[in-house]
């Protein structure tokens, strides 16, 4: 008997199984939340969490609900300023992998978080940025939530508000970024992943899905990766753990 589950648990589900234990993490709200407490509370117990309001070691007995939620705090490693987080963590290169979502990601990783359309006439104006453009350019390691549709994924975003490869590998290397750019984007189709040119490739499909499908949902003709591999199957345990311990509500879900 096959499980039942949301394309959101799908996707948090596999961003979890991208985190290493021990990782240090730079954690958001969202999706990237629920996937690192599920990630320590599976295959990484070692995970420490950091969140931007200036929290590090996070161990929230329940569902933050902000970056600033109390709950963060208690039995937490250390409380310190924002300011410290990004300029003596962040930049000085001790956040392995730092989570990132946006309206835009581009054949390069490029995200876009700031407006649809043109900047000085939008048609749609976005919350923009954040600390995300700094947590792109110097967390070692960058994964990307989003949904899997055209509209998302056109061949080049509106706007660059957080850099991926910019044009390519040798263009955000030119630029001086410590990190390592987007590692993957996990969608509800599969996962893409950058070839040696920093382009975006498709290297593994969710049960039941067809390349077709996800090249039909990419605004550029998407590369398939030559092993082109298939997601493990999501299991009840780590189903279990986002329904019951981590977001009953479904406040995320």
């Amino acid at each position: 008997m096959s499980l039942e589950y949301k394309a959101s648990e799908l996707m948090t589900i596999n961003a979890a199984r991208l985190l290493r234990d021990g990782d240090v993490v730079f954690v958001g709200v969202g999706l990237p939340n629920l996937a690192c407490n599920l990630a320590r509370r599976t295959h990484a117990p070692n995970l420490v969490m950091i969140y931007e309001a200036g929290v590090i070691g996070a161990q929230p007995s329940r569902l933050p609900l902000s970056i600033g939620d109390p709950t963060l705090v208690s039995g937490s490693l250390s409380v310190c300023s924002m300011y410290d987080i990004f300029a003596f963590y962040l930049q000085r290169g001790n956040v392995d992998v730092g989570f990132l979502g946006g309206a835009q990601i581009d054949r390069f990783g490029n995200i876009n978080a700031t407006v649809i359309g043109d900047y000085h006439h939008p048609k749609v104006r976005l919350p923009g940025s954040g600390g995300s453009m700094e947590i792109a350019a110097w967390a070692s390691r960058c994964y990307v939530i989003t949904p899997h549709q055209k509209r998302r994924f056109p061949e080049r975003v509106d706007f660059r508000t957080s850099a991926g490869f910019l044009g390519g590998r040798a263009e955000r290397e030119a630029a001086g970024l410590r990190g390592a750019g987007p590692q993957a984007v996990v969608t509800d189709l599969g996962i893409l992943e950058p070839d040696e040119n920093g382009e975006l490739i498709l290297t593994a499909l969710h049960p039941g899905v067809s390349v077709e499908q996800a090249r039909a949902n990419t605004g550029w003709d998407l590369k398939v990766a030559a092993s082109l591999r298939e997601t493990e199957r999501i299991t009840a345990m780590e189903l279990s753990i986002l329904r019951e311990e981590l977001d009953p509500q479904g406040i995320y879900l």
